[in-house]
């Protein structure tokens, strides 16, 4: 059964204001004691008002929500207790004048030092599931396979349609922020795994990124675990939302190696026309059109409704089937969490965004949240 893990990155805000906030190291100082969270699961990110949480390796859906849970839980105390608020977004809703701090780490020094501006607007937060894979050929033709879905990804999980303030008109404005960086976006078709190295030697050789952290694909080989990493998500507002993408993840990666054993043809879109799709996705989330891996422009939930299907013998070999298609049918009607924060700024302004995108934090050390 393949192993998976999440993690979710989250905006620390002004309990009163909504801005940002350079809380990150007493909230992670705080979210750290033992015995909740355990050690590795609560990280610094590139500036000083974002916090990174990751799970454990998990084996079920059950154990997967169960951990995010817990973690979510343990951040949004420790904010509380810091004097500020953690929010579950994909792009910053207000922002002030001056910008966070980069986080005091050698590594966040230079790429600031880099792309100044890049950096102090990289106010976005996605959700990363790693799932793990036997080697780095079997993750190479995963890649392959998984690219032509990755669109399909960002429309669902579209969690950023706000900006400093305003409506950008886009339901995932985190997915043309971080296009910005120059290796980003949707990746490239391999040819097998020494390509895979070949290529990301030569960019390396080029001395434009600092190391390869920064290949900032929207899936790619993990360098630090045996895992395939699929980046393309906004960060969810809710943990159930995270477990939903990451059974498709894992379902994703499971049809991959299924029809790749057995040779089974796959949609390989040029790069202009993956381009185009992801721009499609983010531009309109699941409130319009959305192109299909063969390149057609079709219904969003007629897109949706074709992934599902694409996937739902891999649902079936694995724990929580029902669960996951049950939570994308929910979608499929409700729309992404870019129209409940269009809705909820509709209904109740700015402070209803805000109280939206945020872990209540939680009045019981025993209670839990989920959104």
């Amino acid at each position: 059964m393949s192993t998976m893990g999440v993690e979710e990155e989250y905006l620390l805000l002004d309990a009163a204001s909504g801005l940002p906030v350079p809380l990150a190291e007493k909230v992670r100082a705080t979210a750290g004691l033992r015995p909740v969270p355990g050690a590795g699961e609560v990280h610094s990110e590139l500036l000083q008002s974002q916090i990174e949480i990751a799970t454990p390796v998990c084996r079920s859906l059950d154990e997967l929500g169960d951990s995010l849970l817990r973690l979510r839980h343990a951040v949004a105390a420790a904010a509380a207790r810091a004097g500020c608020r953690v929010a579950a977004s994909g792009t910053v809703p207000f922002a002030g004048r001056t910008p966070p701090p980069v986080t005091d780490e050698a590594r966040y020094h230079a790429i600031h030092a880099v792309a100044p501006q890049l950096v102090d607007e990289q106010l976005i937060n996605g959700m990363h599931v790693h799932i793990g894979i036997p080697d780095r050929e079997t993750g190479v033709a995963v890649l392959n396979r998984v690219r032509p879905w990755l669109p399909v990804l960002v429309a669902m999980a579209a969690n950023s349609p706000m900006w400093c303030g305003r409506d950008t008109g886009f339901a995932s404005w985190r997915t043309v922020v971080f296009g910005r960086w120059p290796v980003s976006g949707p990746p490239p078709l391999f040819a097998d795994a020494g390509d895979y190295e070949r290529r990301v030697r030569a960019v390396m050789a080029a001395g434009i990124l600092r190391d390869r952290g920064q290949l900032y694909w929207q899936a790619r080989l993990s360098e630090r675990y045996p895992t395939l990493e699929v980046r393309a998500p906004d960060v969810q507002l809710g943990a159930e939302d995270a477990v939903m993408f990451a059974g498709v993840v894992r379902a994703l990666v499971d049809t991959a190696v299924f029809e790749e054993k057995r040779g089974v043809p796959y949609p390989a879109p040029s790069p202009e026309m993956l381009d185009s799709a992801n721009w499609q996705a983010a531009r309109h989330g699941l409130g319009g059109d959305l192109i299909d891996p063969l390149g057609r422009r079709r219904p969003a939930d007629e897109v949706v409704g074709r992934l599902l299907r694409h996937v739902f013998p891999a649902l079936e070999r694995f724990d929580g089937a029902r669960r996951v298609a049950s939570l994308v049918h929910r979608r499929r009607k409700e729309g992404a969490p870019a129209d409940r924060q269009r809705r909820a700024l509709a209904e109740g302004g700015w402070r209803a965004v805000t109280d939206l995108m945020c872990l209540a934090a939680p009045r019981h050390p025993h209670e839990r949240n989920s959104h």
